[in-house]
């Protein structure tokens, strides 16, 4: 039996232990998410979760990135990124307008005017890089909340769980074709495609008659969740995909069982850009 490296622990033990890590995590979590996203007074509570998650996710983008010798302006990077998340409460085409070229001019003045001119460019396009894939992309879930309301947060949410949760156990029981094993090795097309109809079985439910129902049809829904599970998947890979080229398991081990804030957020930003582009351009 393969024993975990420096201890005295089986691979399948160690294994147990991060399942029930991931249960009791979730078990808290989902209930506070709930509530969160139902609620929006007195305060928008949903944009205060989604920008201190981005500050935190964020951080620990420009700490990972820093291991290649990047060196991100992190207080800038900070500041746009909430910038971005609370811009849709602030008229969100003509403000994400001028912070798209602050982001772009401040930085770079800065990084010519310091002495030091050695990797100006690649400090300059790390900064972009957090401020754009976390900042920008977690905009678009509250601009969704604020404009389309609190259905279709849920609907995002709970499709990219049940994406998640059919994949991880398809893949652990049945995987046996790798899906992108340069990237990560434990994905398989089984999980990837059990995935895909774990989202539209979720998916599906929106269309029933319940305080969650959203005004779509059967073939819209089905069509929604497949693109929620194959985006959703997409942003998990390029999570991986970072951690890798950066040398990194995980982001963080902030949230026991799951990873850092960063490792939480690749699935469900990039499901909830796709819906938020669905809404915008075929449901108005």
């Amino acid at each position: 039996m393969p024993i975990a490296r420096g201890k005295g622990v089986s691979a399948p033990c160690c294994n147990r232990r991060m399942f029930k890590k991931r249960i009791i995590t979730a078990l808290f979590g989902i209930p506070l998410l709930v509530v969160i996203i139902w609620f929006d007074t007195p305060l928008p509570w949903f944009t205060v979760l989604v920008a201190v998650w981005g500050l935190l996710a964020v951080f620990e983008f420009y700490r990972l990135i820093s291991v290649s010798r990047v060196k991100s302006l992190t207080v800038f990077g900070l500041l746009w990124t909430l910038f971005f998340i609370l811009s849709p409460h602030f008229g969100h085409d003509s403000v994400v307008s001028l912070l798209l070229v602050s982001a772009v001019v401040l930085p770079l003045a800065w990084l010519v005017l310091r002495p030091q001119s050695e990797g100006t460019f690649l400090n300059w396009a790390g900064t972009m890089a957090g401020i754009l894939y976390v900042g920008w992309l977690l905009s678009l879930l509250v601009a969704l909340r604020l404009e389309a309301g609190r259905n279709w947060i849920f609907f995002v949410v709970f499709t990219t769980f049940g994406s998640d949760t059919a994949a991880f156990f398809i893949g652990r029981a049945l995987g046996r074709h790798r899906l992108a094993p340069r990237i990560s090795p434990k994905k398989t097309w089984e999980g990837a495609v059990a995935g895909v109809l774990g989202a539209v079985l979720v998916s599906l439910l929106f269309t029933l008659t319940t305080p969650l129902s959203l005004p779509i049809g059967y073939g819209q829904a089905v069509l929604l969740g497949l693109l929620v599970s194959v985006f959703g998947q997409l942003g998990d890979l390029v999570e991986s995909l970072l951690k890798r080229n950066m040398g990194a398991k995980e982001s963080g081990s902030t949230l026991p069982g799951h990873g850092g804030f960063l490792d939480r957020m690749d699935s469900i930003v990039f499901a909830g850009v796709v819906v938020y582009l669905y809404y915008t351009f075929v449901i108005l």
